[in-house]
């Protein structure tokens, strides 16, 4: 008989927060799992605005924090989750009164938030099932574009050859143009270095801005993108004023800013490694989170 067990995962990021709730499917021995998403609740909290320009969380955005937390936790109780857990990542990594938001938090609303490095992070979203993506005898970057990092890691026959954590994301990049030179020669520098080696190398993205260029390419589950595309999409989104990619492509106002810097950073990682395709499993940290707490790893 099989069995259903709710799980959570709260994603804390620099342009929004996210609540997944997911179904975990088991046969009668607990053992052949698989995971439904059931819920998803995206908050347009942007913690990336306050924390790369001011250092700082604001006053306004712990509270909206404050409320989202308490709507997440009433949320988790109506779907009857098991067990959850909130992970937060470069924006309140970065920010000096991160851990005071995050303990003020937790004492108003019991949920305790977790802030993890870069390389955390890029283990949790890593840990998702992307069998159906990869082969095991294919080299890969995986690329997990986010509001203040992006997360590489390089694999080769199944196994993680490198990894790296990187200060370049959509929230910093647009409100620090001029300071980020240096960082991009870095990336190029690593990337090439990296996956000099490796042959017929494809990537796979992450992230709410690939998942939505993936949305409007048309294409079914499963099929990658090409570099064309993609290059092509990037020239495409620069025409078109902010207001037009709101009303024209039907983008929230908080995702029409930022695809920008996140499709030029996408470009710019299949350049350096030779790649010509990307897939797009539409995975991120909540997923992550959800296996992780599974699986004994959270």
């Amino acid at each position: 008989m099989m069995k259903i067990k709710k799980l959570a995962g709260i994603d804390i990021g620099s342009n929004a927060i996210r609540l997944l709730v997911a179904n975990v499917l088991t046969d009668e021995n607990d053992e052949n799992p698989s995971f439904k998403k059931s819920a998803l609740v995206r908050v347009p909290i942007r913690l990336g605005a306050d924390t790369f320009i001011h250092k700082n969380i604001s006053e306004e955005n712990k509270n909206r924090m404050i409320k989202a937390m308490k709507a997440f936790k009433l949320l988790m109780q109506v779907h009857g989750v098991h067990k959850y857990k909130a992970c937060a990542t470069s924006a309140m990594r970065e920010a000096i009164n991160g851990q005071e938001v995050a303990d003020e938090i937790f004492k108003k609303t019991n949920v305790k938030i977790d802030i993890i490095d870069g390389k955390k992070e890029a283990i949790i979203i890593f840990s998702t099932d992307l069998s159906h993506v990869i082969k095991p005898n294919k080299s890969y970057l995986y690329v997990d574009v986010g509001g203040g990092s992006t997360e590489f890691i390089v694999f080769s026959k199944g196994k993680i050859v490198n990894s790296k954590s990187f200060k370049i994301g959509t929230v910093r990049l647009l409100n620090d143009k001029m300071g980020t030179s240096a960082i991009w020669k870095n990336i190029e520098t690593w990337i090439k270095e990296n996956t000099k080696n490796l042959k017929n190398l494809s990537l796979i993205g992450s992230g709410g801005n690939i998942n939505k260029l993936f949305k409007l390419s048309g294409k079914p589950m499963g099929r990658p993108l090409s570099l064309a595309y993609l290059k092509a999409q990037y020239q495409f989104l620069q025409q078109l004023t902010y207001e037009e990619r709101i009303s024209k492509l039907d983008l929230n106002p908080d995702r029409a800013d930022v695809i920008i810097p996140a499709t030029k950073i996408y470009v710019s990682a299949m350049e350096w490694s030779g790649a010509t395709t990307i897939f797009v499993p539409k995975i991120g940290l909540a997923d992550g989170i959800v296996k992780s707490i599974y699986f004994g790893k959270l």
